[in-house]
């Protein structure tokens, strides 16, 4: 297969989240078969609700500044899906993509053919074997995992991370995670086994319940990542002079991401990497300082600036605790009007994420982005009494965006990082807008 007949194959697997399947049966006879190419390097694999992204991009950043060959695999994707798969901070080649998807191709369908599986693994769980052959190929040291979904059943859990990471729990999810707090972290903290460093950010009450009774259950010692950080100066453009502290140094940053919750994802962060010494790994504090200041994550808080245009906010804000950190981040910061272009999916809880963003838009546009998942525009005007315009595509919604927004203004997409990868999509292709 080419690249385009890779991507056409694992398309037609299934929408990753309504075709995924329960249980790690099929992706570990498939990594089996494929001689456990997750042996090769250490895992790091990063549970919880929101900030996993950004706290494998801080930590690749981290280890890259000091010399690690890493490999990071995340989801979704923006706009291709070589950004899943990063070795030493580049995406996969296509070529690459495509060799390998063909491989797994072939190995899962021959399973199938012997009967060693019934079905052919899902989307997820062949990128996720992709993911991992070339980081094996590459021989990276380190491979970073971002969780799917949950933690219990997810693919990446079938490597049996070395150090599980997780972050904030909150809901999301819930038609799969279940309805309360205490279900959905059970489910996250499925990640933590007997041989496993374990390190956490703060919780709410019920998830820190969950945590440490799942670290007695295999008998480990969880190690919390309280977030100590002050801002020394706010150095203007965006651009912050932080200080993060922790039981074993002290780091002075120049912090460009944006919104406080990335404070406490840094956080997070730094605490793997210090956890990373003990696993030979050496990784100074000038790595460490370089590495949050180098750092990236497209689509949360993502700014794209013209000086013809008015400027784009991009923010994949799926959830209410997402929602939260965006509304807390344009109550702070964003003194401009606001023209909020959102979409988002169906299992989402859009009354209360409306509620917390809709009240911040000056204009507010309904969209629909391109997903079997996506909520429909009919659907999503019953979250707002406000005046509001209706578009039934991302295309046309940002053709209105651009008409009835001042140049001084901004245009702020979000509710849903399928539809800010849509939008970017679009718009790096300028003749479409």
């Amino acid at each position: 297969m080419n690249f385009s007949e890779s991507l056409e194959y694992l398309l037609n697997l299934g929408n990753e989240v309504l075709a995924m399947k329960l249980g790690l049966e099929n992706i570990r006879k498939l990594l089996e078969a494929l001689n456990n190419p997750e042996r090769n390097f250490l895992k790091v694999q990063v549970a919880g609700t929101n900030g996993k992204g950004s706290v494998c991009a801080f930590l690749d950043s981290i280890c890259i500044s000091a010399g690690i060959k890493t490999g990071l695999y995340t989801s979704p994707h923006l706009i291709s899906i070589t950004e899943r798969i990063k070795i030493e901070g580049k995406e996969i080649g296509e070529d690459d993509f495509a060799r390998y998807a063909t491989k797994i191709r072939e190995i899962s369908e021959n399973l199938v053919e012997k009967g060693e599986l019934e079905s052919v693994p899902t989307y997820f769980e062949q990128v996720t074997a992709i993911a991992l052959s070339a980081f094996a190929d590459n021989k990276v040291e380190i491979a970073i995992l971002e969780t799917g979904l949950g933690g219990r059943f997810d693919a990446t859990t079938a490597t049996r991370a070395e150090i599980a990471a997780i972050t904030s729990i909150d809901f999301d999810h819930q038609n799969i995670l279940g309805n309360s707090l205490t279900e959905i972290a059970a489910e996250k903290a499925a990640v933590i086994r007997e041989d496993t460093r374990v390190l956490v950010l703060p919780q709410k009450r019920e998830a820190e319940n969950v945590i440490y009774g799942k670290c007695r259950e295999v008998g480990v010692e969880p190690i919390w990542a309280i977030p100590n950080v002050k801002l020394i100066e706010d150095l203007g453009g965006g651009l912050l002079y932080l200080s993060f502290t922790t039981k074993k140094s002290n780091y002075k940053v120049d912090f460009w991401m944006q919104g406080k919750h990335q404070w406490t994802n840094a956080t997070l962060a730094i605490h793997v990497a210090e956890n990373l010494r003990d696993f030979n790994f050496k990784i100074p504090k000038e790595s460490i300082e370089s590495g949050l200041e180098t750092a990236e994550h497209k689509g949360r808080l993502e700014f794209w600036v013209n000086a013809d245009t008015p400027s784009i906010l991009f923010d994949g804000a799926h959830n209410v605790a997402g929602a939260k950190a965006l509304r807390e981040y344009l109550d702070e910061f964003i003194k401009q009007p606001i023209t909020l272009v959102f979409g988002a999916m169906k299992d989402k809880d859009l009354s209360e994420i409306a509620e917390i963003l809709f009240p911040k838009a000056d204009k507010l546009i309904l969209t629909k982005p391109d997903n079997p998942r996506s909520t429909k525009t009919e659907d999503l005007k019953s979250f707002t009494k406000d005046k509001f315009f209706l578009t039934e595509n991302v295309k046309d919604a940002l053709n209105l965006a651009f008409s009835i927004t001042d140049r001084d203004e901004l245009i702020c997409v979000t509710g849903s990082l399928y539809l800010v990868g849509e939008a970017q999509k679009i718009l790096n292709n300028e003749s479409e807008i």
